[in-house]
C-alpha cells in the first residue's frame, strides 16, 4: 500500500507536465521558450531552497550542479528546440522513449535488473504514445531529432545519477529539488539571453501562467519526481512518463477543443495500460529483490553464528 501510495503521487509529477503545452500556448508569451524555463526552474529553485533553509555542502555543490543541468538547465533547452524543429508529435515520441534510455542506464550504473516485462512496458508504452500524438503530415529533421533523442538521454542520466548519489544525510528532497531547480535555472539564464534577447513584456495572463508553472507544474511536481526516486526504482518512476503527453491529449480535448480520433483512444488505453503493467512489473521485480537480499542476509548472519559456535 505504502509503494502504491509513492507512485500515484509520484505520478502527478508527469500528469501537470501535460499541462504544460495549454498553459504555454493559452497564457504564456509565444516563441519565448528559454524565459519559460527560466520563469519555470529558478524562482521555484530559490523558493523551494530558502522553505529547505540548507544549501549544499562540500561535494554536493558540484553534484548538485550536475544533476541540475542533466534534469533542468540542459533538459528544456533541447526540449524546446527539438519541438521547434520538429512536429509536436514526433517530439513527444522521442520524450516517451526516455525509460528505455534510464532501463539501460539503471542496468549499467545502479544494477536494477530489468525485466523483459519492463523493457516490453516501455517500448509498447511509447508506441501508444506514438498512436495518440502522430500524424501522417509529420516530417523528421535531423537537428530536431537529435535535440531530443540528447534531451531525453539527458533527463534519464539526471534520474539514474539522482539515484546513485542518493541525498546527503540529514537533507531532505524538499532542499535537493531546490538545489537543481537552482543550478538548472542559472545554466539556461546565458543560453536565453544569446538566443532569445531581453525578457519579454509581461501582462496578468502571462503573470497567472508563470506562476503555475513556477509553483505547481515545476516546484511542486519536480519535489515528488525526486521524491519518488529516492523511494521507488529509477525505472519504476521512469515508466510513468507516457503520462504526460497522455494528460496533453486529455487537455487538448477538454479544455482546447481538440478532437480525439479512435486511433488515438486506442493508443491513450494501449500507453496507460502499458504505464500500470510497467508499474506491476517493477514492483515485483524489486519485491524479488528485497527477497533476494534479505535471503543473503540470512545466510551471512547464519555464517557468523556457526562461527561464533564453533
Amino acid at each position: 500500500m505504502k509503494r502504491a501510495a509513492t507512485v500515484a503521487l509520484t505520478a502527478l509529477a508527469p500528469i501537470s507536465w501535460g499541462s504544460t503545452y495549454a498553459v504555454a500556448t493559452e497564457l504564456l508569451p509565444p516563441d519565448r521558450p528559454l524565459f519559460t524555463g527560466v520563469m519555470r526552474a529558478l524562482p521555484a529553485g530559490l523558493l523551494l531552497t530558502a522553505l529547505a533553509r540548507t544549501l549544499p555542502k562540500g561535494q554536493w555543490w558540484w553534484k548538485s550542479a550536475v544533476l541540475g543541468i542533466l534534469n533542468i538547465g540542459a533538459f528544456f533547452p533541447l526540449l524546446f528546440l527539438s519541438a521547434y524543429r520538429l512536429p509536436g508529435g514526433v517530439a513527444a515520441v522521442l520524450g516517451a522513449a526516455g525509460p528505455l534510455f534510464v532501463v539501460g542506464l539503471a542496468a549499467l550504473v545502479l544494477g536494477e535488473r530489468a525485466s523483459l516485462r519492463t523493457v516490453l512496458a516501455a517500448v509498447v508504452g511509447a508506441f501508444g504514445v506514438s498512436m495518440v500524438v502522430l500524424t501522417a503530415e509529420a516530417r523528421l529533421d535531423a537537428v530536431g531529432v537529435i535535440a531530443g533523442v540528447i534531451s531525453s538521454a539527458s533527463m534519464g542520466a539526471g534520474t539514474v545519477m539522482t539515484k546513485r548519489w542518493g541525498r546527503p544525510e540529514g537533507v531532505g528532497p524538499l532542499a535537493m529539488t531546490g538545489w537543481q531547480l537552482t543550478a538548472g535555472g542559472l545554466f539556461i539564464i546565458p543560453v536565453a539571453a544569446l538566443v532569445e534577447g531581453a525578457p519579454p513584456a509581461l501582462d496578468g495572463k502571462a503573470f497567472i501562467g508563470y506562476g503555475y508553472m513556477m509553483l505547481i507544474n515545476t516546484g511542486i511536481a519536480y519535489w515528488l519526481w525526486f521524491r519518488g526516486i529516492g523511494a521507488l526504482s529509477a525505472t519504476s518512476v521512469t515508466l510513468l512518463g507516457p503520462l504526460s503527453p497522455l494528460t496533453a491529449a486529455v487537455i487538448g480535448w477538454a479544455a482546447l477543443g481538440q478532437a480525439l480520433s479512435p486511433v488515438q483512444l486506442v493508443g491513450m488505453a494501449i500507453a496507460f495500460g502499458a504505464t500500470v503493467a510497467g508499474q506491476l512489473a517493477a514492483a515485483r521485480s524489486a519485491l524479488s529483490f528485497s527477497s533476494t537480499e534479505k535471503n543473503d542476509q540470512n545466510i551471512s548472519m547464519d555464517l557468523t553464528d556457526g562461527a561464533v559456535r564453533r
